[in-house]
């Protein structure tokens, strides 16, 4: 299990891992089967709410008609209104289309997973959900892999051809590094995306110095992060002595799993280190949600979508 801070990159952004353009028959079942579950899941419980929280980032004018009582003075056309002697009102529409970037770690940690699924399935399955929502919104997807450095971008197209290559490359991705660096990623995307998108950030966040990036990103983002988490995070299962290994060093310890002090010690630092990172994210003011591997993917982001348009309700 990956404890380490982020280091430093190995080298400059870049596409590095192994993304074959044959997929393994395996992989390309479980892209299927991943399709098929999704796409009922997005069209059953998610669609409407995605559509209704996640909207266009600016309006278009269309035409000037005759004021009626309660439209808003402030879009009065005073030239126009002028000219005819009578009152008209601006009329917009809002521009629909919009950009989804997900930004996924593929760190070795992210290979852990004790329960239903590993946290890179688990981020897959989030991913495909939250590109076919888009997808079916008519907009535009796009994928940032990151490790110690950015190891694969896919600039942001339509449809479900793009979609399924998003998932196809996060399931069958083949890193090259195995740490995390979220500042690289976050800087990257800073630098690829100008204009304002709804961004995914989906991430186990064992990592560190991450923070002044995540707050130019979130400044110029609708930045979501998605934290993915593992029971085995917060809770050592008692098994005696026993040898534990960093996936993303290799380092090694012996760990005497059978003290209760041990395994109070690495529940209290795990959960005040998760904590730490909830904090931050309620300080830079980011809707943020937590996907636990043992359980589905669906319910956390429908909340996430029901507290969002709570909120733009008020």
């Amino acid at each position: 299990m990956s404890r380490d801070a982020a280091r430093p990159p190995a080298g400059p952004p870049a596409a590095r891992g192994s993304a074959t353009s044959e997929v393994p028959q395996e992989l390309l079942r479980e892209l299927m089967r991943l399709k098929i579950r999704t796409k009922h899941l997005v069209s059953d419980q998610l669609q409407g709410a995605y559509s209704s929280v996640f909207r266009g980032q600016g309006l278009s004018f269309s035409e000037v008609r005759g004021y009626q009582p309660g439209d808003d003075v402030r879009w009065i056309d005073w030239n126009v209104s002028a000219r005819m002697s009578d009152a008209f009102v601006k009329i917009f529409t809002e521009e629909r289309e919009m950009t989804v970037m997900l930004v996924v770690d593929v760190s070795r940690s992210n290979e852990w997973g004790t329960r239903r699924a590993s946290k890179s399935h688990v981020a897959a399955e989030v991913a495909a959900l939250c590109a076919f929502s888009a997808s079916n919104n008519n907009d535009h997807v796009g994928l940032i892999l990151a490790t110690d450095v950015v190891e694969r971008i896919l600039p942001p197209k339509k449809g479900d051809k793009q979609v399924m290559r998003v998932v196809r490359e996060i399931l069958g991705y083949k890193p090259q590094y195995q740490g995390t660096n979220l500042r690289a990623a976050l800087e990257t995307l800073v630098m690829v995306t100008k204009r304002k998108s709804v961004t995914f950030l989906i991430s186990d966040f064992f990592a560190g110095g991450f923070e002044k990036a995540l707050a130019l990103a979130a400044s110029k983002h609708d930045l979501i992060p998605v934290m993915l988490v593992d029971p085995r995070d917060e809770e050592l299962p008692n098994v005696g002595l026993a040898s534990f290994q960093d996936l993303e060093t290799g380092e090694e310890v012996l760990v005497d799993t059978s003290s209760g002090r041990v395994r109070r010690h690495y529940q209290e630092t795990m959960r005040a280190f998760r904590a730490e990172r909830e904090k931050l994210f309620k300080r830079l003011a980011l809707d943020y949600v937590v996907v636990r591997t043992e359980e589905g993917v669906v319910g956390p982001l429908r909340k996430l979508f029901e507290r969002r348009e709570r909120r733009r309700r008020r």
